[in-house]
């Protein structure tokens, strides 16, 4: 099976991010012969002198009307070297939550940059966002070069300007190409109007970037989303717990513990669609099979016992805040974190970022739709997990509306916070104090069976 690339496109409204889509979709032939009818006969109506390829992604009628890119968008498509997941997602200051909803996920994330207008405040606010995701790898496609005559001094002074400003985040690889989705240059294969350009085209680019090493292979890390009790003639006595590994690599034999209850074990083997392998990594969904007959369900978590999560119910997380309705503090809202869901309440909001600037607002006490701030939670049950830096999965959460089960915003876990009311003597705000290693960690239980090097 070829290797799965999840990419997601960001910047300014009118940089050609539908378009590069449509680009890459067309020109690997990974369109229906109606798709494309449909499109030019679209393009015709309009009035338009070309085949408009962004309208394979804009499919909402507000979005063809306007010309802008509203909703996330997700279009498949495949080359002989690996499969690809293309997120579309919207320019506009008003829709940057779907801008974080589809980059939540995504390997790399194509930043596109008007040649004629250069770096602008969406480029840097999206590219913030992208650092705050942790989105391994960044390219920065400056698009639309044919309408600047394909001149390098153009390309390198943008380049060297986003350079600059991305010293500021955490993106440790970036890449630069100079395209023109509307014809399609430096798109799929080299052009000759960029001689000056020795690089590799976007989608060799995209196919041969490496990103096994993106995934966490040290922590073991196993949400249970379901255990597995067929009790058929053939499998009577069957027990498997089923779910995706989140980090690390499971092999039978290994010692693992289940948290939060403590309990130790053994896992005896591993079963997958195709029938038992030998070892799971992420992002393999998998069955996981256990020496002892345990009490393990749903949103119980499956790690190594000498390399755990932190297990704790007082968090401090960066939030994305996705509704009209303001967060403010001692709200009580529903969380989902991996397979777990608790309840929890908002102790602290300590500052909003201001994305344009990356200053912090300490003088808020509330976070409004699309803002991205600092707050504190603290839920009913212990929650298992890492800094969103060290593992995505189980260090994000999602926010929700007890009620309505509507998702009220995106979380990305920093650490443990700490309850307590400082003394006067102690300026700091509430959330920014961390407590000592272990002291959110549960107290295990007595193993069932020995475990060792635990």
């Amino acid at each position: 099976m070829a290797e799965l690339l999840r990419v997601a496109t960001a910047g300014s409204v009118d940089d050609g991010k539908s378009t590069l889509i449509g680009r890459l979709l067309y020109d690997t032939k990974s369109l229906f012969t109606d798709q494309l009818a449909a499109v030019e006969r679209t393009s015709r109506e309009r009035g338009d002198g070309y085949v408009d390829l962004a309208l394979l992604t804009d499919g909402l009628r507000a979005e063809r009307e306007q010309g802008i890119t509203i909703d996330v968008a997700y279009r498949y498509f495949a080359t002989p070297r690996r499969s690809f997941i293309l997120a579309d997602t919207p320019g506009h200051v008003q829709y940057t939550r779907n801008m974080v909803t589809g980059a939540s996920t995504a390997d790399l994330a194509l930043l596109l940059v008007d040649a004629r207008k250069g770096v602008v405040e969406q480029t840097r606010r999206h590219a913030f966002l992208a650092s705050l995701l942790q989105v391994p790898h960044l390219v920065l496609c400056v698009n639309k070069m044919d309408l600047v005559d394909f001149d390098r001094e153009i390309f390198e002074k943008i380049k060297e300007e986003f350079r600059h400003f991305a010293a500021k985040l955490e993106i440790v690889d970036v890449t630069a190409i100079p395209v023109s989705a509307l014809s399609g240059d430096n798109v799929v294969s080299r052009s000759p109007s960029t001689p000056w350009y020795d690089g590799s085209s976007l989608l060799h680019h995209l196919e041969e970037l490496h990103i096994a090493s993106d995934r966490n292979l040290i922590d073991v890390r196993f949400p249970v989303q379901w255990v597995v009790r067929p009790r058929s003639e053939e499998l009577p006595d069957y027990r498997g717990y089923a779910g995706q590994v989140a980090g690390g690599v499971l092999k039978p034999g290994d010692d693992v513990i289940v948290l939060p209850s403590g309990l130790t074990t053994r896992v005896a083997g591993i079963d997958s669609f195709d029938g038992p392998v030998d070892e799971a990594f992420p992002p393999m969904s998998v069955t996981v099979r256990l020496e002892d007959d345990l009490d393990v369900s749903r949103g119980d978590l499956i790690a190594r016992p000498n390399n755990q999560p932190t297990v704790g119910q007082d968090i401090n997380l960066m939030v994305s805040w996705m509704v009209d309705a303001p967060l403010r503090r001692r709200a009580r809202i529903g969380v989902k974190h991996t397979t777990r869901s608790v309840r929890a309440m908002v102790t602290d909001i300590s500052y909003r970022v201001d994305i344009d600037t990356l200053h912090r607002d300490e003088t808020i006490d509330t976070l409004g739709l699309n803002d991205i701030g600092r707050i504190a939670l603290r839920t009913t049950s212990p929650l298992c997990y890492d800094p969103y830096r060290r593992n995505r999965t189980t260090g994000s959460v999602l926010l929700i509306d007890e009620v309505t089960g509507t998702t009220l915003g995106a979380g990305m876990i920093l650490g443990p916070s700490h309850p307590r009311t400082l003394s006067s003597s102690d300026p700091r705000p509430a959330a920014c104090r961390v407590r000592p290693a272990g002291a959110d960690r549960a107290e295990p239980r007595p193993a069932l069976t020995p475990a060792t090097g635990a």
